[in-house]
């Protein structure tokens, strides 16, 4: 089940919203980004796959260059996306989304490509005991993490998972291969071309707690929520906050973008504050994406990769 989930169906970040936003939840895929944006780097008739370049850009500054690819085949890439967190004894260790995989998950549904081009396999997963195939209670939930048969040593160091609880209004940066589009339309094979990870923005409008323990029937919480808002603030924001776009380069996922990550810069660096899940609608203007939030599920991360990195905030 690779790409995005936009409920019901496949797409990238899930949730029960309220009746506002309460649109069909699909895995998520690339990015989808603003019109005017798209013009502006080129994009047009005939070309619609040239109107990413900032976002492409964006999504190769060093920092990001621990997302990789992941392919069913190991031919075609955009099925899916993940983020490596570190070595330990022989093995590189993967974070991505449980709801890319079929269940029970498999350590052969996917290979991964390494930031040098190197195709690896993997030999075990795990996925969240709390994931059960459902975004609508249960996106906080969606982690998978993935072991490869070798460690990876061309990303620089691992990446700082975020461990406090300071997401709400702050810009986010999310970063995933997989498909494009633009907010009139929404994603399209058109708009898409080659096999690079592209990035958008958004401002973290919502960010829904964790249930604990998950009520039987209902959202468990534990997502972060953006939306695409038009360039002329014409839109309502479904969350209460500002109708205008914090930058040019906000957008939502797409299909594919699915196991990517959001990050958010924190001190002097940055740190992974959620794994695209999932969305709704087409991704145009006015759908949201959500992310599953790390922090409250760092002691099952930790559990699996005892090497991985969170930051000190409470």
């Amino acid at each position: 089940m690779p790409g995005l989930y936009r409920k019901p169906g496949k797409w990238v970040g899930a949730a029960i919203l309220a009746a506002a936003v309460a649109a069909a939840h699909v895995p998520a895929s690339a990015v989808v980004i603003q019109d005017s944006l798209w013009r502006d780097e080129g994009g047009g008739k005939g070309r619609e796959w040239a109107g990413f370049g900032a976002n492409l850009r964006l999504a190769a500054e060093p920092q990001f260059r621990a997302v990789l690819a992941l392919s069913e085949d190991g031919r075609t890439w955009g099925d899916a996306s993940g983020t490596w967190i570190g070595n330990d004894a022989g093995h590189a260790y993967v974070l991505t989304s449980a709801h890319i995989f079929e269940l029970p998950a498999t350590a052969d549904a996917y290979v991964v490509r390494t930031p040098g081009g190197k195709i690896l396999a993997a030999d075990r997963v795990w996925t969240h005991p709390k994931w059960n195939g459902d975004f609508d209670s249960r996106t906080g939930f969606d982690l998978a993490i993935l072991r490869l048969v070798e460690p990876l040593a061309e990303a620089g160091p691992p990446p700082v998972l975020y461990g406090g609880t300071g997401e709400a209004g702050r810009l986010i940066t999310f970063v995933g291969f997989g498909s494009r589009g633009i907010g009139s339309i929404g994603e399209e094979d058109r708009f898409y071309r080659g096999s690079d990870k592209a990035a958008a923005q958004g401002v973290v409008d919502e960010v829904a707690e964790l249930a604990s323990p998950p009520p039987r029937d209902g959202d468990s919480g534990n997502y972060l929520s953006v939306w695409l808002p038009r360039e002329d603030g014409g839109l309502a924001n479904p969350y209460g906050g500002s109708n205008k776009p914090a930058t040019p380069l906000v957008g939502l996922l797409g299909s594919g973008d699915s196991g990517g990550s959001a990050w958010m810069p924190q001190g002097n660096g940055w740190v992974v504050v959620g794994v695209n899940s999932n969305g709704s609608g087409n991704a145009s203007y006015g759908d949201s994406s959500w992310f599953t939030r790390v922090s409250p599920l760092r002691d099952w991360i930790v559990r699996i990769f005892p090497g991985a990195r969170f930051s000190s905030d409470k």
